[in-house]
């Protein structure tokens, strides 16, 4: 990334050709250690670091995950010459919205090649495969010396998603959480009361309302033609963080005191049974729902009038009324249109609603140059001032207890009425083996939603793929 840094190298080979092409053997290079102090720079004489970030980001809602780092430069600069440092930074950055899979695999690649950024905010998860490999800075001593005031501002439990075997890698960018959307039209002209309306999430809260209700309303939704079949009920349309609430849910748990990760088939049967019974008896789904095609979110703000309920983000609002929705009124007309709670009670499961929060986090490289100064962005960008504003805009939930009481975010209406979800959060796991058992999870999923498989074929096939994935890094319970 920083090209400054291989010059001489591609000048002594340049040289070293030049030679060789005079048939002259070129001696052993020496390196003039005399001549590199004198072209240091004098203590008084300022230095300039050039700083790397990489980030994921939705335009144009999510550019605030680094334009934030942009706009703390200035006061990282401040705070250095305040301190007698004669460095400054100067900041670039790469930001688009390729897919999680090729970023990753981009960081990976880089990191390999010794050409990784200094900086990269991704999710989460990522840390358990990126610490275990190497590419990342443990910080848990500056984090934890009370050095930076803006890491103790952080929500406690949001420290947990940063943390390996005890030791922090990143610092928390944003928080979200993962509830139920439904149509107040479609249920009004399914003869809910407007008080039955209102009155949802809080049967939701007390699991008065089940997820099996929820599968109900939804059918009957189709058998009244209030939707059409199929429509009754929509979750993503590809692998990701949310199916791992469902198995929760069910009352599966993940994690074990050993180094390995646990498969509880009965919470994993409990949820193959369901997405079977959706898109094959109850038919609120269909069976090709998980073709990876993410334009439905154009067609699902359309009316707010073809689908009953959705699974999706709490950033999704904001994509809906920014993206899709102006020309109806924006925000006001999502609230009008559009009810959301945590995800409902399993039957059989662990009695109580559900959500899951995926925090990305900013982590940093073990080949930047200059970790300190890359903490020291990091820290002036953990500020509500820039966090607020980004959360609003994007969706997110904050990050920081100051937030709680801060104008700019109590007053957004969604942020607010959506920051209890996280009273019912659960987190992925930082493992390296995470990977592997989603894959083999949700090749399950794939098999009963298309058909292919009945819930306990399913099972089968993917407990043998993760003992042959896993092998003594899985427990089988």
């Amino acid at each position: 990334m920083n090209h400054q840094r291989f010059w001489p190298l591609a000048l002594l080979i340049a040289l070293a050709l030049v030679v060789s092409a005079c048939g002259t053997t070129a001696a052993p290079v020496q390196v003039d250690t005399a001549a590199a102090d004198e072209a240091a720079p004098a203590a008084d004489e300022i230095m300039t670091v050039n700083l790397v970030a990489r980030c994921k980001a939705s335009p144009p809602y999510e550019n605030g995950r680094c334009d934030n780092l942009t706009a703390a430069v200035d006061a990282v600069n401040a705070e250095l010459e305040a301190s007698d440092d004669n460095r400054r930074i100067t900041l670039e950055t790469i930001q688009d919205d390729t897919g999680w899979g090729d970023y990753k695999t981009e960081f990976e690649l880089a990191s390999d090649a010794g050409e990784a950024p200094d900086i990269i905010v991704s999710g989460h998860e990522h840390i358990g495969d990126w610490a275990t490999a190497g590419y990342l800075v443990d910080i848990s001593e500056q984090v934890n010396s009370g050095e930076f005031a803006e890491f103790e501002d952080v929500i406690d439990s949001l420290w947990e998603s940063t943390m390996l075997n005890g030791k922090i890698w990143g610092i928390p960018q944003d928080a979200e959480a993962r509830p139920l959307y439904f149509s107040k039209s479609l249920l009004s002209e399914l003869g809910w009361s407007a008080e039955e309306i209102e009155a949802l999430p809080g049967r939701i809260e007390s699991c008065d309302y089940t997820w099996q209700d929820m599968f109900d309303t939804a059918e009957q939704a189709v058998a009244a033609g209030v939707v059409a079949e199929g429509e009754g009920w929509w979750h993503r349309p590809s692998n990701g963080p949310d199916f791992l609430y469902y198995y929760f849910a069910a009352g599966g748990e993940i994690e074990s005191d050993m180094d390995a990760l646990v498969f509880d088939t009965a919470a994993a049967q409990t949820v193959y049974e369901l997405l079977h019974n959706a898109a094959h008896e109850r038919k609120i789904i269909t069976p090709n729902k998980l073709d990876g095609d993410w334009d439905y979110h154009k067609e699902y703000t359309s009316s707010f009038t073809n689908v009953m309920f959705v699974f999706e983000g709490t950033w999704r609002w904001a994509s809906w009324h920014t993206n899709y929705l102006q020309d109806q009124g924006g925000e006001d007309y999502l609230f009008e249109n559009v009810g959301f709670a945590p995800i409902p009670c399993m039957e059989g499961g662990i009695g109580k609603p559900i959500t899951l929060t995926h925090p990305l986090v900013y982590m940093i490289s073990t080949q930047s140059e200059h970790p300190d100064l890359a903490l020291l962005l990091l820290a002036k960008t953990t500020v509500k001032e820039l966090n607020t504003p980004y959360a609003v805009e994007s969706g997110h939930l904050g990050i920081l207890k100051s937030q709680a009481d801060h104008d700019a975010y109590t007053s957004a209406e969604f942020l607010s009425a959506t920051l209890p979800l996280l009273d019912h959060t659960t987190f992925l796991p930082n493992s390296p083996y995470w990977s592997a058992w989603s894959e083999a999870y949700y090749l399950g999923i794939q098999a009963v939603e298309s058909g292919d498989l009945s819930p306990s074929e399913a099972i089968e096939v993917v407990v043998e793929q993760l003992q042959n994935e896993l092998g003594d890094n899985v427990i089988i319970e």
